[in-house]
């Protein structure tokens, strides 16, 4: 058993979901289950459940940013990621606050931009942001099929597609860049690593008549946890997809008070997967 002083430590950097299956809370949940101790700094609120986003409430720049700072300075980070950002000051303002830091603590950008329910989490703003000062700090991005058809402006209605979406995508950011293609459905959950080394895919068996929200937000958590635990880029990705997958397999579902199922990741049920 590892001494306290041992455990890696993770920061996640990102928005607050009321129902806890998105956001830092699944992030925070995510480092749990595989040994990592999480830090949070809360970029925005949300009260949301799944597939219904009703309000959000950005915290203020300069709150943001001491959260950060003080981490930094407080604790032995080992890997940082994102998830919402919600508006273009909030991602100015941490790129210039990480700008120095990323050389020796690698970054997973979670580029969220909407919601699974398709409302919309990110200012448009924003996005120019991302790309000209947050995505070149990035160890990883991790955009989903409508992120980066967003990012692109063009459709990625089927593997091909997706194949060249992601060459594109790392030959304009010249960051690593892993495509996920969960949205296109299918048998398999196909993800799509591209670095300069080439492309390496990663996949999954398609759960089906599942719908929850946070498989991406715990995706790139689990990738920052095995980062920060010293796992390379690939095998940190391979544990993440198992782990991700594990957590949609073994859902949660409740009923709500109109009859309608409401699902939830299950993050307990992987560590007995990874």
């Amino acid at each position: 058993m590892r001494a306290n002083g041992e455990v890696p430590v993770a920061l996640t950097i990102a928005g607050s979901d009321s129902s806890a299956g998105a956001g830092a809370q699944a992030d925070l949940k995510t480092f749990g289950a595989l040994g990592v101790y999480g830090l949070t700094a809360i970029t925005c609120v949300v009260a949301e459940t799944p597939g219904k986003v009703q309000r959000i409430d950005a915290v203020d720049a300069d709150l943001i940013v001491e959260q950060v700072e003080l981490l930094l300075e407080s604790f032995p980070v080992a890997a940082i990621k994102t998830g919402l950002l919600y508006s273009g000051e909030i991602v100015a303002r941490l790129a210039r606050t990480l700008r120095d830091r990323v050389s020796r603590i690698p970054l997973v950008i979670d580029p969220v931009m909407v919601a699974t329910s398709g409302d919309l989490l990110l200012q448009r703003e924003a996005i120019t942001v991302y790309e000209t000062e947050l995505f070149p700090l990035a160890a990883l991005i991790t955009p989903n099929l409508d992120e980066a058809a967003a990012l692109l402006g063009q459709a990625i209605p089927n593997l091909p597609a997706m194949r060249a979406a992601g060459a594109q995508l790392f030959a304009r950011y010249r960051s690593p860049m892993l495509l996920k293609g969960g949205h296109l459905g299918g048998d398999e959950a196909i993800d799509l690593l591209c670095t300069a080394d080439g492309v390496v895919e990663f996949s999954a068996p398609f759960t089906r008549g599942v719908h929850t929200h946070g498989t991406g937000c715990t995706y790139s958590a689990a990738i920052a946890a095995g980062l920060a635990s010293g796992l390379h880029l690939q095998a940190a990705i391979k544990r993440a997809k198992q782990f991700v997958s594990a957590a949609i397999s073994q859902h949660f579902t409740w009923q709500t008070k109109d009859g309608a199922s409401l699902h939830a990741l299950n993050h307990s049920a992987t560590e007995r997967h990874c």
